[in-house]
């Protein structure tokens, strides 16, 4: 199997109980997640070396995000003690016609102060095949930026195959300040992910004639995008999920990808999901599928449809991370969606 290691911020995921607003919830529900997180513990569950590297804060709150990783054999020996607090996400999950909404307490956390002087990033990367980050990481605070691109600069020097999800985040940088610091790193990116939100927001493309409130999609508007960033950042292979959002409970959920040298495109299966129990993580249980098919050697058509079942299956599960095993994944792929018991 394949190492693999991730980068960005764990958080304290704490959500309303059975679809309640903020104003009714009298508890919350405790979980730990963040997208490089997510992706890291889907790699390990697909028996993949995964290392995760953070800083967290000393303290009991900091060991119990430290904690949840371990539970899915994710290695956590690159993570740093250091900083104020563990970063907070609130969430409200929706429903129906109404959407699920995120309040985030983050400011100051220990990644948003970390530094690379707090990393040994030659041991970090020594051996390593694979290196995933997200677009949310540089996006959390200007030292983040500085600390992305020092990883980002190792990962490359060990000749290690890196792979970004744009993920644009409004409540945390403005379209301006990603399109700067995002343009810069993608010079050291091959594999890009990312959605039609993502590509106009964080590259400035968007593709033609699509709308993901309307419920449709035009393909053709993905191949003209893809095309531009192949010819701008001779991405090796350029990515988008597709959702279709119906309403929060019911979306059409599958994904594009082309090959940057011979510009082969291809539109995977699609899957109607409904209800839905937990989307959130659904996109970084996407990346980490497609990472896990491309380790894998599969094709880039067959990565793409482990990526789309992976992330499907997600949407059925409560929390950040995706449980889901290899198997679980490759009976969806294969057209199994009874969802009969198995015995």
């Amino acid at each position: 199997m394949a190492k693999v290691v991730t980068m960005g911020e764990i958080m304290l995921r704490l959500s309303t109980p059975n679809f309640e607003k903020f104003i009714q919830a009298d508890e919350f529900d405790v979980n730990y997640g963040g997208g490089e997180a997510n992706v890291a513990v889907s790699l390990a569950n697909y028996g993949h070396e995964v290392n995760f590297v953070t800083a967290v804060p000393d303290n009991p709150i900091g060991e119990c995000a430290v904690a949840a990783l371990r539970k899915y054999n994710v290695g956590t020996k690159f993570i740093a003690r250091s900083g104020e607090r563990l970063g907070i996400y609130y969430l409200e999950s929706g429903s129906a016609m109404r959407a699920s909404n995120v309040v985030y307490d983050r400011a100051h956390s220990s990644i948003s102060t970390a530094t690379p002087d707090e990393f040994d990033f030659d041991e970090i990367f020594k051996d390593a095949d694979w290196f995933h980050f997200t677009g949310i990481t540089p996006a959390v605070s200007d030292s983040a930026i500085v600390l992305t691109e020092a990883a980002l600069k190792a990962a490359k020097a060990h000749g290690v195959t890196v792979s970004v999800d744009l993920n644009f985040r409004k409540k945390l940088w403005s379209s301006e300040k990603a399109q700067r610091v995002m343009t810069n790193l993608m010079k050291y990116v091959d594999v890009c992910i990312g959605n039609e939100e993502d590509a106009e927001k964080v590259l400035g493309f968007k593709p033609g004639n699509t709308d993901v409130t309307s419920g449709e999609l035009e393909l053709a508007g993905y191949v003209d995008i893809f095309n531009q960033m192949a010819d701008k950042f001779g991405f090796k292979y350029i990515i988008s999920s597709l959702r279709e959002s119906y309403s929060a409970s019911n979306n059409g959920w599958s994904a594009c990808i082309m090959d940057g040298a011979t510009r082969e495109f291809y539109h995977s299966k699609k899957y109607s999901i409904t209800p839905i129990v937990d989307r959130v993580g659904g996109g970084d249980s996407f990346a980490g599928g497609l990472i896990c098919g491309l380790l894998d050697g599969k094709d880039m058509k067959a990565a793409l449809e482990f990526a789309v079942a992976a992330s499907a299956l997600k949407h059925t599960i409560p929390g950040d991370f995706n449980c889901v095993t290899r198997k679980e994944v490759e009976t969806l792929a294969g057209g199994d969606a009874s969802g009969r018991v198995q015995r």
